[in-house]
């Protein structure tokens, strides 16, 4: 193996370990709490320019300017594409065109904290209580709904609501100045201090000595 493909698996190896540090700090730290356990139960409510429906296949597609209910969950897109399926579990596409990004919102069960998010694509999984934002991902945690606590960056972020467990990939949809490769990037809060809120110049990141070498609407 030449030199080029070592650093190459090296890069790739890094970005992985990246990615898992990032999601079991934001887990490992977060209080035990789940996403609102009624949301699955509750109705699925929207508004769009344009609607269609497929009874046969259980499929309505909603266009221009759409939002999305479900309980506390919120989603709002240029495209929303609902499915149902046999057992009655409702699932949810959010697309957007152009320079925006999809929008996803979810309230933690008994806590004034939610978990929202931005992305070109938003996957809403209601038998597993899994989202996936795909594309230029931003996730954060929020004490009441101002307040960012936990924030994280990657290409494609997925968050169990059902765990309260986030996993984060990297990718070149996110890489730019001083991030060339798109690595995963977040920011997490002391827990034992106030929230802060995100203000003022970004921080400087540096790798970890052990691994050598993240709002819309």
């Amino acid at each position: 193996m030449n030199e080029m493909s070592t650093f190459a698996g090296h890069s790739h190896t890094r970005a992985i370990v990246t990615a898992m540090l990032v999601a079991l700090a934001l887990s490992g730290f977060a209080p035990i709490a789940h996403a609102e356990r009624a949301d699955r139960d509750k109705p699925l409510n929207y508004e769009a320019d344009n609607q269609t429906y497929d009874d046969l296949h259980q499929v309505t597609i909603l266009t221009g300017h759409v939002i999305v209910t479900k309980g506390t969950i919120i989603i709002k897109a240029d495209r929303v594409e609902v499915r149902q399926d046999p057992q009655g579990y409702q699932y949810a596409t959010g697309t957007m065109q152009g320079a925006d990004l999809a929008y996803f919102r979810q309230k933690r069960d008994g806590l004034d904290e939610y978990i929202d998010g931005n992305a070109k694509r938003i996957d809403y999984d209601g038998k597993q209580d899994l989202t996936t934002l795909t594309s230029i991902a931003t996730v954060r945690r929020l004490q009441g709904l101002s307040t960012v606590m936990d924030q994280v960056h990657g290409s494609v972020i997925t968050y169990d609501g059902q765990n309260d467990f986030y996993t984060a990939k990297a990718g070149k949809d996110v890489a730019g100045p001083g991030n060339p490769t798109g690595r995963v990037r977040g920011m997490l809060s002391p827990r034992s201090g106030a929230p802060q809120p995100l203000a003022g110049a970004s921080a400087t990141l540096a790798p970890a000595s052990a691994i050598e070498g993240m709002p819309q609407q």
